[in-house]
């Protein structure tokens, strides 16, 4: 599997954020007005990508303001893949994999070769591109980078952060003329008042939902918009939404430091072939000096524009950290990194990084900065940033002394800072409604750490169980825990829940 710097999942923004006791409303009764899909051939994919032959497409035509349907319309792509026995149908299933803004037409394709017949039979399974994502009015600021790795603002190496200001300024201005004022509108509370519309149109009294580390937030948004709407919740990898988004960064530092070892063993496993140390000290150790040096003297990848720095090396390792069957190729891209650095490359620690930066193939009809887009706009647009430029640079430099893994990236400063004021409160999310949500979680996640799925259970309080792996990366369930799978498909196929926390310790890595 190729991993690229583009691909980098981010589930999270940093900086500080004005805490906000108000929330969004629903705005208007979605059921009305509103129309059935139509389901037909999907748009084409990204050449090389696969996809379930069993798939059908359709549009859905929905207000850019919620607050005004009779005005502007844009439109979500939506896919459905049937439940295999119609006769043991309970309802549809909603997918969402997360990013922010990852888009999700292949999704029910993706998740069903993991999910056991009994699932199958009960739901359809359905996807959809979140509003401005991908196929549903694809947004663009026109970024230099249009990859996600472009947005996480690492400091220079002496731990400065003024080329981070006039980046940041750069790329909020950059949004404010090429996608204008309606780029306000694509939040996460309009994208759940979408979900909303889609159950309506899909003729749904309710409607389950599993959504993934962004898709979390996602989840929980609509549970607090629509309590009565939601049939049966799964979330996964999960957003704290009393921290969204700036607040988001508190724990992105601890989470590294403890996902880290778990890298460093494989490599400590490897040392004979590697060369990075024989323990996880001495790996850590080994990892530091070659970030801080690569800071100070960045090194060219072979065939390629890429100057692999201190920043690269970091992303790149954030994004290899997400799951456990990439630890083995993160530990190979350190070898080929520290051979780079030293002039001393080989040929197949080229093919590495050539593996590593490999440029995903374009999708049809979405611009390259698509999904960077519309990660600025979720995460800038859905609440109050900070901008305050020496609190970013104070709070930098204290995150780069307590966590040196991460740099003091987590507490710097994004175009958010520079972004035009939010279109509404950002969702209060309760724990008023029935009990209807599964929150699973990894102890060891570098992207949604435990702490904040810990927070968003306590949101949620009697509304959801709370089931805890004591795992590494950022997927949960289908990992390897009996503990874990079980509970999510009983609670898929029955309703039932287990108790309040439930600590998963059978893992077995796949």
């Amino acid at each position: 599997m190729a991993l690229t710097v583009a691909a980098v999942a981010a589930c999270g923004a940093t900086p500080e954020v004005e805490a906000t006791s108000g929330g969004a409303a629903p705005v208007a009764d979605a059921t009305a007005p509103t129309t059935h899909i139509t389901w037909g051939t999907c748009p084409t994919p990204a050449e090389g990508a696969g996809r379930d032959p069993r798939l059908t497409c359709g549009t859905l035509k929905v207000p850019l303001d919620h607050e005004n349907p009779g005005g502007e319309t844009i439109e979500v792509a939506v896919s459905r893949l049937p439940a295999a026995k119609p006769q043991h149908r309970r309802g549809v299933l909603l997918l969402n994999p997360g990013g922010p803004a990852l888009p999700g037409l292949d999704t029910p394709g993706d998740v069903a070769p993991t999910l056991p017949r009994s699932v199958l039979a009960a739901y359809d399974l359905i996807g959809f591109d979140p509003r401005g994502v991908g196929h549903s009015t694809p947004q663009s600021c026109g970024l230099d980078d249009p990859s996600l790795a472009g947005l996480f603002p690492y400091p220079a190496a002496d731990g400065s952060i003024g080329a981070n200001v006039d980046h940041a300024r750069a790329d909020a201005e950059r949004c404010a003329t090429n996608a204008g004022d309606r780029l306000r509108h694509f939040t996460t509370a309009n994208t759940a008042r979408d979900m909303d519309r889609i159950r309506a149109a899909l003729g749904e009294e309710k409607i389950s939902y599993w959504g993934r580390s962004y898709g979390t937030y996602l989840g929980a948004v609509y549970l607090s918009l629509f309590p009565e709407r939601a049939d049966r919740v799964v979330l996964e990898g999960n957003v704290d939404p009393t921290k969204v988004w700036a607040a988001a960064k508190d724990n992105w530092g601890k989470a590294m430091a403890e996902r880290f070892p778990d890298a460093a063993r494989v490599a400590a496993a490897r040392n004979a072939t590697l060369g990075l140390g024989g323990t996880v000290d001495e790996v850590t150790t080994t990892y530091l000096a070659l970030a801080d040096r690569l800071d100070r003297t960045p090194a060219t990848v072979p065939g390629t524009s890429l100057a692999l720095t201190g920043s690269v090396l970091r992303t790149v390792t954030y994004s290899l950290l997400l799951h456990d069957e990439s630890l083995p190729t993160l530990t190979q891209f350190w070898k080929a990194a520290a051979g780079l650095a030293d002039g001393t490359l080989g040929e197949a620690d080229g093919r590495v990084l050539q593996q590593v930066f490999a440029a995903p193939p374009p999708t049809p009809g979405v611009p390259a900065d698509n999904q960077a887009t519309m990660f600025l706009a979720l995460t800038c647009g859905d609440a109050r940033w900070s901008d305050d430029v020496d609190e970013y640079a104070r709070r930098t430099a204290e995150d780069r002394a307590a966590w040196p893994l991460s740099a003091g990236m987590p507490a710097n400063i994004w175009a958010c800072a520079f972004w035009p004021e939010p279109i509404e409160e950002p969702v209060r999310v309760t724990g008023t409604g029935p009990r209807n949500t599964l929150i699973l979680q990894n102890r060891r996640d570098n992207a949604t750490p435990w702490e904040d799925g810990l927070g968003l259970h306590r949101v949620l309080g009697r509304r959801a169980a709370f089931v805890g792996a004591d795992a590494g990366g950022h997927s949960v369930y289908g990992q390897g825990s009996t503990c874990v799978d079980e509970a999510t498909v009983t609670f898929l196929t029955t309703g039932r829940l287990p108790g309040t926390v439930v600590r998963c310790t059978d893992v077995t890595p796949r």
